[in-house]
């Protein structure tokens, strides 16, 4: 089974490719449905009318990611007249959309974590308090903590901590990534968004 992040971009694009962005979304759900793939939303920034998103963020899951990815990783353009300026000009809409395989983003290496025993706090008696058992990791390359005392075992309990680390770190990948491809999909030129992967001629209700 295959994980994929993928992201849409309206790359500060006007309202209309903000719009653009909530109808691939859209799209893209009902067809991954049909094809068997799972697809989650991890975040949606709203624009700044209703039923727009400056960006879309989800997780594909499936065994056959390959084929849905090829058809809509890249610049999508969208035909249409302005639903929000009745006498505007202009009818074509860019949106970037770019995917990431989770296991590229899990660089996770648990020798980068520093891993520091204290005593628990709060409730338990005195031994919570006497004995160290919570831990503490440190991740050196990008200096995210967590902390874990769910359990009076420091083996549990470092188990726990690096396991919550690592989750921590995917996100913080993904964030980083995902702000680099929209930097460099905003910087595109004409001759580059002239050339889409996918038209797609239809209004913007």
């Amino acid at each position: 089974m295959k994980k994929m992040i993928i992201q849409i971009t309206s790359g500060k694009g006007p309202a209309e490719c903000c719009r653009v962005v909530a109808c691939v979304q859209n799209l893209m759900t009902k067809q991954a449905k049909q094809q068997g793939i799972e697809l989650e939303v991890l975040e949606n920034i709203p624009g700044e009318i209703k039923d727009t998103l400056l960006s879309a963020t989800m997780m594909a899951t499936g065994s056959n990611l390959d084929a849905f990815i090829k058809e809509w990783a890249g610049t999508v353009q969208w035909i249409a007249q302005s639903p929000y300026r009745k006498f505007h000009k202009r009818k074509n809409w860019f949106v970037g959309i770019a995917a990431f395989d989770v296991k590229d983003l899990m660089q996770w290496n648990p020798k980068d974590v520093k891993l520091e025993t204290c005593r628990s706090a709060g409730p338990g008696g005195q031994n919570v308090n006497k004995v160290e058992t919570a831990v503490r990791g440190t991740h050196l390359p990008s200096g995210l903590q967590v902390m874990a005392m769910d359990t009076r075992s420091q083996l549990e309990n470092k188990k726990l901590c690096l396991a919550r680390l690592e989750a921590k770190i995917l996100v913080w990948q993904t964030e980083q990534l995902m702000a680099q491809q929209q930097s460099q999909w905003r910087e595109h030129n004409a001759l580059e968004r002239g050339n889409p992967v996918k038209t797609i001629k239809a209004e913007l209700l």
